[in-house]
């Protein structure tokens, strides 16, 4: 799954909004340029769209609302099921639009759709998930909660996942009744049009779920639409921050999703023959361009033999095949840029992926795209910008320490609190790590401990605001709100309070 596979498409025009299950002019009066990364040509236009394109469009799902809320839920689940044997059929063209407007190889973004339907097969099993406790509390009297969709709802999504975050909300946002407005990143908004086609396909109402593509304009207006009930977000911390704050002030129930500087402790009992290759793949996989992705390794002890494998493997990587591409030309330069700092302020570049270029005879202007090979970085000092800041690239810092104690501590300094991995074979080193570290998400031999459906996605500290998950049960409960009922319907032979 090389570059001869990816089909690149410069044939999208000037890309429309999805609202009413059909595609309509922005409002917008700008648009930008939409780039494949692989070799940095124009492949379409994205309008910047205006609060009057997210008011038409939440329009649009305000009056869907009325009828899709009071539609049985065992009648929506429906088109999920549909809904997944179209993303099965179309499978091939889902991962090559992912390719092409994020840069992943093909088998990266094979996985991104292939995420992409747990999340909805996890939403399939909703009807059977969502029924609340009843109970009788006293002679004759019942309570039972029954969740109930919110209304109109949005979700703000990134560029690094094109398929698998939009459908991280799409799903069960839905199911359980609401209806949305999606704002995919401007840089990728070519698989969530194809994700609105083929829910049209599956039998999704009009105005269920809608799109409208922009920026910063866009996001403000969704944050302060009255008729939005709930957003979700995913992206940096800055703008997780920001977009938590205005959604809440207007009032709105937000999830907001930012970033991450994710250690991963190696410890000299790790093993050999594996822990190399898992731990360069969790910080050089998708371009390091995940929340997930392990940006600084605590080196413990003695872990030379480690370190040296790394090495090896990580030059073994060939550009294109096993690693992709970065997100843009300006990507390029900020994370050129730590590299450059590192070495100044004294760290070691082990393996150097400045000014990598992917050869392949099959392929033109790659030249022109925008690729960082695998780049390791040995003796980084635990205060520095490059294992401190999130870089959002292909790059690995090692920080040296004498013990478990002492990394755990250089952990918990860090003000995000997403993910941390432990490397070993010894059980009482991985249970320190459980009971110390200051993660939502923690691994044992695993450099991605992404949480696989029905559980939920989500870290601590300055990696998320606000509470709960947005997959898993925790998604449910965040899309939905408790209604609360007390019945009597025979006069009961005791009376009480309640009586």
């Amino acid at each position: 799954m090389g570059l001869n596979n990816i089909k690149i498409r410069k044939d999208f025009g000037k890309l429309k909004n999805w609202i009413g299950n059909k595609e309509v002019d922005s409002l917008a009066t700008n648009f930008i340029e939409l780039h494949t990364p692989y070799t940095g040509e124009v492949i379409g236009h994205v309008p910047m769209g205006t609060s009057a394109d997210v008011d038409a469009a939440t329009k649009s799902a305000k009056e869907a609302f009325k009828v899709w809320s009071n539609t049985n839920i065992k009648e929506r689940v429906q088109v999920m099921f549909r809904l997944k044997a179209l993303m099965e059929r179309d499978f091939d063209e889902l991962k090559q639009l992912v390719s092409l407007e994020n840069g992943k190889t093909l088998a990266e973004a094979q996985g991104d759709v292939a995420k992409a339907i747990e999340v909805l097969e996890f939403g399939c099993s909703i009807p059977n998930k969502i029924s609340g406790p009843m109970q009788e509390v006293s002679n004759g009297i019942y309570c039972q909660v029954i969740k109930e969709p919110l209304g109109v709802v949005a979700s703000i999504a990134p560029f690094n996942f094109p398929i698998m975050v939009p459908m991280w909300t799409i799903p069960i946002a839905i199911t359980v009744g609401n209806t949305m407005v999606l704002k995919p990143s401007e840089q990728v908004p070519l698989g969530s049009m194809k994700l609105a086609a083929l829910m049209k396909e599956a039998g999704l109402p009009d105005g269920v779920l809608n799109i409208v593509h922009g920026g910063a304009d866009v996001v403000n207006a969704l944050c302060d639409h009255p008729d939005i009930k709930a957003l979700s977000f995913v992206g940096s911390t800055k703008v997780a921050k920001l977009v938590y704050g205005r959604s809440a002030m207007a009032g709105k129930r937000v999830l907001s999703l930012g970033g991450a500087k994710n250690h991963l402790i190696v410890m000299p009992d790790a093993n050999i023959e594996t822990a190399p290759a898992q731990i360069v793949d969790s910080a050089m996989g998708c371009s390091g361009q995940r929340c997930m992705a392990a940006s600084v390794m605590l080196a413990v002890g003695d872990v030379e033999k480690h370190i040296d494998g790394m090495v090896a493997y990580a030059k073994s990587i060939k550009l294109g095949e096993k690693q992709g591409t970065i997100i843009n030309k300006q990507s390029v330069e900020r994370i050129n840029k730590y590299i450059n700092e590192a070495e100044k302020m004294g760290a070691k570049v082990l393996v150097d992926g400045r000014n990598m270029k992917p050869v392949n005879a099959d392929m033109t202007n790659l030249e022109g795209g925008y690729w960082i090979g695998p780049t390791l970085i040995d003796h980084v000092s635990a205060d520095h910008p490059a294992a401190c800041e999130e870089i959002f690239g292909p790059v690995l810092s090692i920080v040296r320490v004498k013990t478990l104690e002492e990394a755990v501590k250089v952990e918990n300094k860090n003000p995000y609190g997403n993910a941390a991995s432990i490397f070993t074979t010894n059980g009482a080193h991985a249970q320190y790590l459980f009971r110390n570290a200051n993660a939502g998400m923690n691994g044992v031999n695993v450099g991605v401990p992404v949480p696989r459906e029905p559980f939920g996605f989500g870290g601590w500290n300055d990696s998320k605001f606000g509470n709960g998950d947005l997959t898993g049960d925790q998604g449910i409960d965040f899309w939905t709100q408790d209604r609360k009922i007390t019945t009597k319907f025979i006069e009961p032979q005791t009376r009480n309070w309640m009586s």
